[in-house]
C-alpha cells in the first residue's frame, strides 16, 4: 500500500535524483537496486567503476560493503544463542579475557551498542597506524588494544554509541564458542543457509574480480587515494566483508524477517533502543530508520546500504565507491533519503552519519 508502480515515468524520476547526488556529493560510481512485489523494480548502474581506466560501474560488481558486515557478526552471534551455546545476557568477560568491565558488559550491550567501550578507530595512534601503512595486517587483540586503553564512555547499557570495538569482540566469542575462524563460521551458518555465493569476510587482501576501485579522502593528509587494496582486517567483524548486489538484495530480507533465526530470537533482535537520532533506533546489529530495517556501511573507498520496509515488502540496495563526506552527510544516506522521498514519502530514510561509524 502507498508504494509506486515503477513505471518508466517513476524510473526517470529516480534517475534524476541519483544522478543529482552523484553530481553534488562526487561520486564516482553507484548501483541502486529496488524491489517491491508487485510493483516492479528499479535497478541502475551510475558512473565509473574506475576513473583510470574509465570503465563504467555495473551491477554485477564485488564490493567492500563496510558496517553491513555488523549484521552478518551478531547473526551468526544469534545463530548460537538459538543452540544454547551463549546468552545475550552472558557477560563478554566470560569469552574473551582484559575487557575493562567484562564482568558487567553483556553480549546484549555489545550487540546494540550499548557497552560504553571506546571505539578504537576513533583512536588516534589507530588512525596514524592505519593511514601511514593502509596495507598493514591487523589482529583484533591488536585493535582491541587501543580501544582499552581509553576509559569507558559510560556505564554499560546506559545509553547508545556506535562503537567497532563491540563487533571486534562478538566476532571473537564466535570463534571461541564455534571452535572455527569467523569466515568459515559465517560461510557454514550464515553466507550458506541465506543461499548467498559472492559474500565472504577476506583473510587477507583479496578482493576478487570484478571489482570496483575505491577512493577516499581518509589518509594521512587528507588527499583523495585510490583505497581498493587497502588491508581490510582493521575492520574484520565490524566491517571486512565483501558481497554483491544480487546476495545483498537476498540478505535484506533474511536480515529484517529472520529467517535464520527462531521468532523468539527474531524478536529480541528488533526490539529497538533510543538512538539518540531522529526516528530511528538500534536492536541487535540492525538499525530501524523511520520503519527501513537493515544497516548501512562505510570504509575506506566503498559504502553502501542495505534496508527493507516491511510495510511494503520492500528491499533497497546502494552501493558506491567512495566513503568521502558531502557535508557533513554519508553519500550513501542521501541516495537512500533520494530513492525514499520518492517511492516511501511517509518513510524516508535520513541517518544522521555516525561521528564513530567507520
Amino acid at each position: 500500500p502507498g508504494f509506486p508502480e515503477l513505471t518508466p515515468a517513476v524510473s526517470r524520476q529516480l534517475d534524476r535524483a541519483v544522478r543529482q547526488v552523484m553530481r553534488e556529493a562526487g561520486v564516482p560510481g553507484v548501483t541502486v537496486g529496488l524491489w517491491t512485489p508487485g510493483k516492479g523494480s528499479y535497478v541502475r548502474a551510475f558512473g565509473t567503476a574506475d576513473k583510470a581506466s574509465g570503465a563504467p560501474m555495473s551491477t554485477g560488481l564485488n564490493m567492500r560493503v563496510g558496517s553491513v558486515t555488523k549484521t552478518f557478526t551478531v547473526t551468526a552471534l544469534l545463530t548460537l544463542v538459538d543452540r544454547g551455546e551463549v546468552g545475550l545476557d552472558d557477560p563478554i568477560g566470560r569469552y574473551v579475557k582484559g575487557v575493562p568491565d567484562g564482568d558487567r558488559i553483556t553480549l546484549r550491550d555489545l550487540a546494540g551498542m550499548r557497552s560504553g567501550l571506546f571505539n578504537y578507530s576513533m583512536d588516534p595512534d589507530f588512525f596514524k597506524a592505519l593511514t601511514s601503512d593502509p596495507r598493514r595486517p591487523f589482529t583484533p587483540q591488536e585493535l582491541l588494544a587501543y580501544s582499552f586503553g581509553h576509559p569507558l564512555q559510560f556505564r554499560p547499557g546506559e545509553k547508545f554509541e556506535y562503537s567497532n570495538t563491540n563487533a571486534i569482540l562478538l566476532g571473537l566469542v564466535v570463534e571461541k564458542v564455534s571452535g572455527l575462524p569467523l569466515a568459515e563460521y559465517l560461510e557454514r551458518n550464515v553466507f550458506g543457509p541465506a543461499g548467498m555465493h559472492h559474500t565472504f569476510l577476506p583473510r587477507g587482501t583479496e578482493f576478487p574480480a570484478p571489482h570496483a576501485q575505491g577512493y577516499t579522502d581518509q589518509t594521512a593528509n587528507g588527499r583523495t587515494r585510490n583505497a581498493t587494496d587497502w588491508n581490510p582486517s582493521w575492520a574484520w567483524a565490524a566491517g571486512g566483508a565483501i558481497s554483491d548486489q544480487r546476495d545483498l538484495r537476498v540478505w535484506a530480507r533474511v536480515l529484517a524477517t529472520g529467517t535464520l533465526l527462531t521468532p523468539a530470537t527474531q524478536a529480541e533482535r528488533l526490539k529497538t533502543g533510543p538512538s539518540g537520532l531522529p526516528d530511528t533506533g538500534y536492536g541487535l546489529g540492525v538499525f530501524d530508520v523511520h520503519g527501513w530495517i537493515g544497516h548501512n556501511g562505510s570504509l575506506p573507498g566503498y559504502e553502501s546500504l542495505v534496508v527493507y520496509l516491511p510495510e511494503t515488502r520492500t528491499t533497497l540496495v546502494v552501493l558506491l565507491n567512495t566513503d568521502t563526506d558531502y557535508r557533513g552527510s554519508e553519500p550513501s544516506t542521501l541516495f537512500g533519503e533520494a530513492i525514499t522521498r520518492i517511492v516511501t514519502p511517509q518513510h524516508v530514510y535520513t541517518l544522521p552519519a555516525q561521528p564513530t561509524g567507520r
